[in-house]
């Protein structure tokens, strides 16, 4: 008896362990004819990626790479036969990327539209359609640094080309040129800077009043002339007249009127003799005002001659 319940259990035991390979080959396999082949075609690097690795339809998974080779017809081409839930809607134009998961550098193959075209991508396991692989972040991230490489070289080598020794030697004297003339405008800005102060001292509110006072005496003065011309021209009118009168009258006013005359020029002569000696004495007095006059005999200041 205890022999044949030993080999009961033995038997159950082996049909438990038969049944539960079967489900592991079902559940890893997956049922076949809910899937369809496609084929990704590329000339990139695949480094990380892996038979079983994932494929994912816009970051859903639908399937698994099934197999990696060359292309027999051309070597330069990578085929990379994916396993997709036929339930997948793919079109033509559908594309793939390599894509890494976080950071254990795990590759997996993201499925894409490009929207180039709506029609859909029929399967077919004979000749399993192809998908277009395009390039991923890292591969963009290694062509355009090998571009900013090169470019960085090329300016490298203009710098070099333009930094020679013959525009050193220029860029040098220039430097020392532009130094010297630095040097040399210093006093010309302290003239300036002094020539400033003196115009600012010039222009003061004591001197700035003294020139709108002067301005003030001016119009008088201008007005006393305009009236001394007037003047003149009726003494000439007086003049021409006593001259071209025929008559005994006229002959017998003419003195009169050349005494009148007379006496018009000489004190018009003694107001413009005076305003040119004014003029002549103190010509910044119309802009500062008449100075003051000396201190006489008796007054605070004098100074005699020391003669007794």
């Amino acid at each position: 008896m205890e022999n044949k319940s030993h080999a009961l259990v033995a038997g159950l035991f082996a049909i438990i362990l038969l049944a539960a390979g079967l489900f592991a080959v079902f559940w890893l396999g997956g049922v076949k004819d809910s899937t369809h082949d496609y084929i990704v075609v590329t000339r990139q690097n695949i480094g990380g990626l892996n038979p079983q690795a994932q494929v994912r339809y816009r970051g859903i998974r639908v399937g698994k790479v099934s197999d990696i080779r060359l292309d027999p017809e051309d070597p330069a081409n990578i085929l990379i036969t994916i396993s997709i839930s036929r339930d997948v809607p793919l079109t033509q134009g559908t594309v793939a990327k390599l894509n890494y998961q976080g950071v254990t550098g795990l590759a997996h193959i993201l499925l894409l539209e490009n929207g180039r075209s709506a029609e859909p991508l029929l399967p077919d396991n004979a000749r399993p359609p192809r998908i277009a692989m395009i390039p991923s972040l890292l591969d963009e991230l290694g062509e355009t640094g090998s571009a900013t490489l090169r470019e960085a070289r090329q300016v490298l080598a203009s710098l070099d080309a333009v930094l020679n020794a013959d525009n050193r030697r220029h860029l040098t004297a220039t430097l020392a040129n532009l130094e010297a003339a630095s040097a040399g405008m210093k006093p010309a800005l302290d003239n300036l800077n002094v020539t400033l102060l003196q115009m600012r001292k010039l222009l003061d509110d004591r001197n700035v009043a003294n020139l709108s006072a002067a301005l003030a005496e001016v119009g008088p003065l201008l007005a006393e002339t305009r009236v001394t011309i007037g003047r003149m021209q009726v003494a000439a009118d007086s003049f021409e007249t006593a001259i071209g009168d025929p008559s005994a009258n006229g002959a017998a006013a003419l003195m009169p009127r050349l005494n009148e005359m007379a006496s018009d020029f000489s004190t018009t002569a003694r107001q413009l003799s005076r305003v040119l000696r004014i003029l002549e004495d103190t010509p910044q007095g119309l802009v500062f005002g008449a100075p003051a006059l000396p201190p006489g005999p008796g007054e605070p200041g004098f100074a005699g001659t020391g003669k007794n």
